[in-house]
């Protein structure tokens, strides 16, 4: 911690007068205990003030008004009055000056937290936008790369695209698979496929037809929070055909097949 600096940004002044968030005086309070040069300065500013409000009204007790101008200043209201002391002379037209100078400086304060709340106002709405728009440079980003890892995948000569037709559940549905058999990597391009209802998921079945063999590559995940509707699947399988069902969340050990939504075979290689 740079501690001159620390001293002079005027939060130890906030920080005696009560004009700190929560969080910003447990801050002060843990630099008083780590350095001493920062609870001397506290201590300095404290004695101003008191010196300052008996300077400003010295037929009252100044510790009782410095507890006064605090309170106040805090938004609290109180019935105790302060305690006033007996007079021992005449005021000296100093003591007016004193009390102009407390004024100016009590005003100075006002507009310091007034300034300090809105700064710190304006810092919390920059960091919410800030964090918005990076955010959103992430998210485009991401797509970006996502898009271009696509049109690598597909432009693959190696990927076999397979179309999976709408079936009795759903006959309008439509899905494909892009499937890398030398890498072991199955695309499932489900943009056409409906939203599944809460509780439920798509869970993706590589088919051995004679004789039908499911085996379940896995489930289409968190699928309303995908934009692509684009999922990567491990397969390693020798798959003659690819089926997509609708089961209960977490997936099944085999397939339901009153909630088969699509179903397509693999092209036989010549």
């Amino acid at each position: 911690m740079d501690i001159q600096e620390y001293i002079s940004s005027g939060i130890l002044e906030l920080y005696v007068y009560g004009a700190l968030t929560e969080p910003e005086s447990r801050e002060v309070t843990e630099a008083l205990k780590e350095y001493p040069e920062i609870r001397k300065e506290v201590e300095e500013i404290e004695k101003a003030l008191i010196s300052l409000s008996s300077a400003a009204a010295p037929s009252y007790d100044p510790e009782a008004l410095l507890a006064s101008i605090k309170r106040k200043m805090g938004g609290e209201k109180t019935e105790t009055p302060v305690k006033r002391l007996e007079p021992q002379e005449k005021t000296h037209w100093t003591a007016y000056i004193g009390w102009a100078a407390c004024l100016l400086a009590i005003v100075g304060l006002f507009f310091m937290i007034g300034d300090n709340n809105s700064l710190r106002e304006q810092l919390n709405s920059e960091q919410a936008r800030n964090a918005q728009m990076e955010q959103q440079i992430a998210d485009a980003r991401e797509n970006a790369d996502k898009a271009e890892e696509l049109l690598a995948v597909l432009r693959n000569k190696e990927i076999t695209r397979i179309s999976l037709e709408g079936q009795t559940a759903a006959p309008g549905a439509y899905a494909s698979v892009y499937w890398n058999k030398k890498e072991n990597k199955a695309y499932i391009d489900a943009k056409d496929l409906p939203e599944p209802p809460r509780g439920k998921v798509y869970q993706v079945w590589s088919l051995k037809l004679n004789p039908l063999t499911p085996t379940s590559i896995g489930l289409l995940d968190e699928f309303d929070q995908d934009d692509n509707k684009i999922f990567q699947l491990d397969n390693a399988n020798e798959s003659e055909a690819f089926g997509i069902t609708l089961e209960p969340e977490g997936g099944s050990d085999a397939p339901t097949m009153e909630q088969l939504y699509v179903l397509g075979a693999v092209a036989a290689t010549p």
